[in-house]
């Protein structure tokens, strides 16, 4: 069977994570906040410029992968740290830029996650779309909607949304493990 990237499952461990960037890069750490408080597909991350969350509310974008429309609350937490990020930069230019002051790529960005699971001690099988995957098992342990994250995430189905997040799988193994006759 094909290993699919897991989430990050406790909030303590996304935090080490946070921290753990935030003492090597920044902009990492401003990637993984972004990722893992707005659900976007890292395709999506990648192509923001400074324009699409200065001083806004939402950042609106066309999803690359699907070419839908999508409009996401920038939250409190987000809003401090990209309001920092972006001080003092160029509207025109990419939010998240390498070395050579071009747009960072979804190579590095996996880089930068496997590397701070590794040293931190996370051994789930992780990469660009644990952001993703992380956001929606949090939402869902919280809100337990999963119509709500079909639309966020904008699934065709409830199933395809609980199965992407590992919950259908999850939810049965404590059905068992609570049921005996």
């Amino acid at each position: 069977m094909k290993h699919l990237v897991e989430p990050v499952k406790t909030k303590s461990q996304i935090l080490q994570i946070e921290n753990y960037l935030g003492t090597h890069n920044n902009r990492d750490k401003i990637i993984w906040i972004l990722g893992v408080n707005s659900g976007l597909r890292i395709s999506d991350i990648i192509n923001l410029n400074v324009s699409d969350v200065l001083n806004k509310t939402h950042i609106e974008i066309c999803e690359k992968k699907t070419g839908k429309y999508k409009k996401i609350l920038i939250n409190n937490k987000l809003k401090q740290v990209l309001t920092q990020y972006i001080k003092e930069r160029n509207p025109q230019e990419p939010l998240f830029l390498g070395k050579r002051g071009k747009r960072i790529n979804r190579c590095q960005v996996y880089r930068f996650i496997n590397n701070a699971c590794k040293n931190i001690g996370i051994n789930a099988n992780v990469g660009t779309h644990t952001m993703r995957k992380s956001f929606g098992y949090h939402h869902y342990q919280k809100f337990k909607d999963a119509i709500i994250l079909q639309k966020i995430f904008n699934h065709s189905s409830q199933k395809i949304t609980l199965r992407y997040l590992g919950i259908e799988q999850e939810e049965i193994d404590i059905s068992y493990k609570n049921f005996e006759l």
